[in-house]
């Protein structure tokens, strides 16, 4: 039987996440200039996504990590119109965003069968050109995967993420007292009695300053972008990182977190969030969690406890505030139950509207 909130963990060994390649489109063949033929075009290269597939086994698989569309057919007396060369295809996990090497984004791979043209093949030779070829693109393109989760897990070192996926499951995710307790991503599906699964990211903690990429920086911030919604995880009683770094309250490090988040791309602030307040079997936990609560509900009130730089320009509305105990597993029930409830509510919010546009194109129809 499957048991309610337990989370399979499938573990990344030497994690590739990104990939350098070199693609090529085919050149063209040559026209027939007493005949007027035209040869054909050269083949295109295709980035394909794949269930699956990993950027490991791209990178094993083709090591010199090089794709070349093929030639296009020469034009003849029996075919004056020369065949088209054959297509490239490079399979690629799904969740990908293909870049050139000067960052621009070319296009992203978000669904199962999603094909992205990534060079072209040149023209076949022809009247315009004197019946000479030419020859197909060449990039040197990135593939880079930014993991796709239901939920993303969002914390300072040592807010208790590691500890809180342990009570979450029966999995025994590294914990130690050093900074960065989480070193790779994980996925974790936590999967409910009616088979429900949830996909839940863990990843490494954040540190001030990471929009700047400094600690784990973009390889953390890159990685929330592709999940649907935010799982804050905050210690009551606050963090200090360092012996030379300030201690940041509860409401702090919400705060911080925030702004590290917008700093880096200002859409991330927009998911839906939830706040998960750990570590509630502390000692003057309740009193901590209230005024929490109370800074939360005015935070305008309270921002002169942050520097002037790291004050967020909006200040998130969390779904819910779970209060746990990730070591006695105190509300742990309940979180479970608000992870669900949130994601059941954004699905429903979607599906309305969706209808609703549908509705609006109908109504436009019929006025036409």
């Amino acid at each position: 039987m499957v048991q309610l909130g337990r989370i399979c963990f499938r573990k990344y060994s030497n994690f590739v996440d990104n990939l350098r390649l070199y693609v090529s489109g085919g050149s063209g063949g040559m026209g027939l200039p007493r005949l007027g033929g035209q040869g054909g075009d050269g083949g295109d290269v295709w980035v394909v996504s794949a269930k699956n597939m990993t950027l490991k086994k791209v990178k094993e698989k083709y090591p010199q990590k090089r794709f070349v569309g093929g030639t296009g057919a020469n034009s003849s007396v029996r075919a004056l119109k020369g065949e088209k060369g054959q297509d490239r295809e490079i399979h690629a996990p799904v969740g990908i965003t293909v870049t050139t090497d000067d960052g621009r984004i070319l296009g992203e791979l978000n669904a199962d069968g999603d094909r992205l043209k990534v060079a072209k093949g040149g023209h076949g030779g022809s009247f315009h050109s004197g019946f000479l070829p030419s020859k197909g693109q060449v990039k040197q393109i990135r593939l880079d995967l930014k993991l796709i989760a239901d939920l993303g897990l969002v914390g300072f070192p040592n807010a208790g993420k590691s500890s809180l996926l342990t009570a979450l499951s029966n999995a025994t995710p590294q914990i130690a007292s050093y900074a960065f307790t989480t070193l790779k991503p994980e996925i974790g599906k936590l999967m409910y009695k009616d088979y429900k699964q949830i996909a839940v990211a863990d990843l490494p903690g954040l540190i001030e300053g990471a929009h700047i990429n400094k600690g784990m920086g973009h390889k953390f911030l890159k990685h929330v972008e592709r999940t649907k919604q935010l799982l804050f995880v905050v210690d009551v009683s606050g963090f200090q990182l360092a012996s030379k770094t300030p201690f940041r309250s509860a409401f702090e490090a919400v705060q911080l977190l925030t702004k590290e988040l917008e700093l880096y791309k200002e859409e991330l602030v927009s998911k839906p969030a939830l706040l998960v307040v750990n570590k509630m079997d502390l000692p003057d936990a309740e009193e901590k969690l209230a005024e929490l609560k109370e800074q939360l509900q005015n935070p305008d009130e309270f921002s002169n406890l942050l520097p002037d730089n790291m004050i967020p320009k909006n200040f998130l509305n969390f779904r819910h505030v779970v209060p746990v105990s990730a070591r006695s597993g105190f509300g742990i029930e309940h979180l479970k139950n608000s992870i669900r409830e949130s994601l059941h509510e954004s699905a429903e919010t979607a599906s309305r509207a969706i209808h609703q546009e549908r509705l609006q194109t109908l109504r436009s129809l019929k006025g036409l």
